[in-house]
């Protein structure tokens, strides 16, 4: 007789954007899905929708207190984790006329460190599930510096050594790892940034494809559109020619102090924290 249990993922950022669809994508295929967020509501409409299926496992991510809870949380309900998806990230510009370090601050905090403290909890849960797997979502602009994202990519490229060192580390041997590299994801991107942008995912459909891409094991997703491709040969180029490429990549002046930062889908990426 053959093992039907359904698998066991916990899911950050899942309030919205790809997170979102990510979960709907999970639980209409019948799996079990712990939810994390920092805004309730979306994840009480999941529980609602596909009954025991959801566990509601809300809070600030950039607190290690509020993750252990989540993780002694999880444990009391389900003992394991078969699949762990950290999605939740932010994203804000950096304007160098009037740098602002509390803005790399944050965005590393919650980018990096909340998700260092996602896998503490995770590793031991996952440890004791069926054929484990780690998931991190990444992000293609660490192949190639861009205008502004000081913060956010220098996030993300610690988050992938992260994950990269993770996977041959002796202490994570059995969990399986995976990075997600998105390019750029709907409905949250905008005109807001100030280089142009490559033709974009829909969040449903980078959703279905994580997910389906995901029973491969494979180390690494990319989610590129096909302007998005030229980045990583072109991060392989010298240092030079990488800036003044960067540099042309500027069309606008940076907006003023007053201009209200973007999320995570507006920086190549795709996770709002949710």
């Amino acid at each position: 007789m053959s093992h039907t249990t359904p698998r066991r993922y916990w899911l950050t950022g899942a309030g919205n954007g790809i997170g979102a669809a990510l979960a709907e994508e999970l639980l209409k295929s019948g799996m079990h899905l712990a939810v994390s967020a920092r805004t309730i509501a979306p994840l009480k409409v999941l529980a609602q929708r596909y009954p025991g299926q959801v566990l509601v496992v809300a809070g600030n991510l950039t607190s290690s207190q509020t993750v252990r809870e989540i993780g002694e949380r999880i444990q009391q309900e389900w003992g394991s984790l078969d699949t762990v998806i950290i999605n939740a990230g932010t994203c804000e510009y950096v304007d160098t006329q009037q740098f602002d370090t509390s803005i790399i601050e944050h965005v590393v905090r919650t980018n990096l460190l909340a998700s260092s403290y996602c896998i503490d909890a995770a590793l031991p849960l996952l440890r004791a599930g069926i054929a484990p797997h780690l998931v991190g979502i990444a992000s293609s602009v660490t192949d190639l510096a861009l205008p502004r994202t000081e913060a956010y990519g220098a996030s993300k490229a610690g988050l992938r050594y992260l994950f990269e060192s993770l996977r041959i580390d002796p202490a994570s041997e059995g969990v399986e790892i995976t990075l997600v590299s998105p390019g750029s994801v709907a409905p949250l991107l905008s005109g807001n940034n100030d280089y142009p942008m490559p033709q974009i995912w829909s969040a449903d459909n980078a959703a279905r494809h994580v997910v389906e891409t995901l029973k491969q094991r494979p180390q690494e997703i990319p989610l590129l559109a096909l302007s998005m491709v030229a980045l990583w040969p072109l991060s392989k180029m010298s240092n030079r020619a990488k800036l003044v490429i960067g540099k042309r990549m500027v069309r606008r002046a940076p907006p003023s102090i007053d201009t209200p930062q973007t999320n995570h889908d507006q920086c190549l990426s795709t996770t709002p924290s949710g």
